[in-house]
């Protein structure tokens, strides 16, 4: 059994740093080495973890203190730590930004920080940022710094210059928009859309000049004795036998590999179904629709009459089914785009869901449903209109405003929630039962 693992949080001092290149370039490095390579994302992200997965090669899982708690975070690092040479952990937002922050995330498990800071538009003024994230929060670790979209290397010497002799400067990565990931309304394309993606994280490896190698040498997590999961003393597997059909295709996509861990250690079979392609659903008791651009196939959707009528017969047998932010839109009796554009939906929910311009909601989600309490995440750019009234609201614990409906017709459960099954398999497994 291995005793520790080199391992580094990167974080920035604000989003559209660049992390998610950075990480990538360095995931992709090490498996040019012939290293063993895991990465996680920090936070609620569907999207960046397709691009880090492809990077990597491995599954990439989210630690999240809020919604898994820090015994599930740290059951997934020691875990990997057991299997890998090197482990990244991309942060989320700005270092310190949220409650609980990459800086919360960082100092509870011992990781040290690498900061990617935009260099673009500066000079000596990199110093004093690099300076100031080093020094604002006492007892974090703090390996250095990666400077990104550098004009040049005599721009990237003159960054360096300015650091103070207690920050150093690791490496840094030139501007190049055959490097940069393409973006949308709800953050990167996913990995399934962008056909060049390997020459791109290739590219951004080979363009990463690293200045420094001792972090990833002197950095390690020590693997302790793993924690008892959470789901081993549930002998009775409440999901034994149970056939979940779970949406996934380019309009239902956004599924954290945790849940489906979560499901399977239940004693669920998993099967996957297309609603865009797919005339009928695979046989089974429950059905899963996760969130995705269903406003983006909203025609196709609407054209399969067969789905429609599928799901339509699943839910008047009264079996279980969960429908989240995008799956809970595709339910609705309409949907209408952002081109003003309207489109049926699949008719189990009386009202419709409207696309914006503007962003609707974004923040973490706790919620008490009869079958107990749930954690989560909400961002979309859409509302619904409804007449439905709500089980329960969500709450969010940062004392923000967004605070979601969950409804409930029958067996079916929809909300703007994405669930993140692990903070509470046991309710999980009384929905879907």
């Amino acid at each position: 059994m291995r005793s520790a693992c080199r391992a580094a949080l990167i974080a920035a001092p604000a989003s559209g740093q660049g992390k998610t290149t950075v990480t990538a370039a360095l995931a992709r490095q090490a498996r040019q080495r012939g290293e063993r390579v895991r990465v996680f994302k920090t936070g609620p992200d569907f999207l960046d973890p397709t691009i880090l997965e492809q990077a990597s090669g491995a599954p990439v899982y989210q630690l999240d203190l809020f919604m898994g708690g820090e015994a599930h975070c740290r059951a997934l690092l020691e875990a990997a730590a057991r299997e890998a040479d090197l482990i990244l952990v991309e942060g989320v937002m700005g270092v310190f930004d949220g409650k609980p922050s990459s800086a919360d995330l960082a100092q509870a498990f011992g990781l040290p920080v690498l900061a990617v800071i935009d260099g673009s538009a500066m000079a000596q003024t990199f110093g004093a940022l690099a300076h100031g994230l080093a020094t604002f929060r006492e007892g974090l670790k703090f390996a250095g710094v990666i400077a990104n979209r550098v004009a040049s290397e005599r721009h990237a010497q003159m960054l360096f210059e300015s650091l103070p002799a207690n920050v150093a400067g690791l490496g840094w990565l030139p501007r190049d928009a055959e490097i940069a990931l393409p973006e949308r309304h709800l953050g990167l394309l996913p990995a399934s859309e962008l056909h060049d993606l390997d020459q791109r994280i290739d590219r951004a490896a080979a363009a990463l000049t690293m200045l420094d190698v001792a972090w990833s040498a002197e950095h390690s997590l020590a693997v302790c004795t793993p924690a008892e999961a959470s789901l081993a003393s549930e002998r009775a597997l409440p999901l034994h036998g149970r056939r979940i059909a779970i949406a996934r295709d380019a309009a239902f996509a956004f599924i954290y590999p945790a849940n489906l861990d979560c499901l399977r250690a239940l004693g669920a079979e998993c099967l996957f179904f297309s609603p865009l392609a797919d005339a009928r659903l695979p046989d089974c008791d429950a059905v899963w629709l996760p969130g995705g651009y269903p406003e983006l196939h909203a025609a196709r959707l609407a054209a399969n009459v067969a789905m429609r009528e599928a799901l339509r017969a699943h839910h008047a047998a009264g079996k279980a089914m969960l429908a989240e932010c995008g799956g809970m839109m595709s339910l609705f009796d309409a949907i209408e785009c952002s081109d003003d554009s309207v489109h049926a939906g699949f008719g189990l929910l009386a009202g419709r869901t409207r696309m914006h311009k503007r962003l609707s909601a974004l923040g973490l989600q706790a919620v008490s449903l009869p079958e107990g309490d749930l954690r989560g995440h909400s961002f979309h750019y859409s509302s619904c209109e409804t007449a439905l009234a709500p089980i329960a609201r969500g709450s969010n614990p940062n004392g923000g405003s967004t605070q979601e409906a969950v409804y409930r017709q029958g067996r079916l459960t929809a909300s703007y929630i994405h669930f993140y099954f692990p903070s509470n398999p046991g309710a999980l497994a009384a929905m879907l039962a």
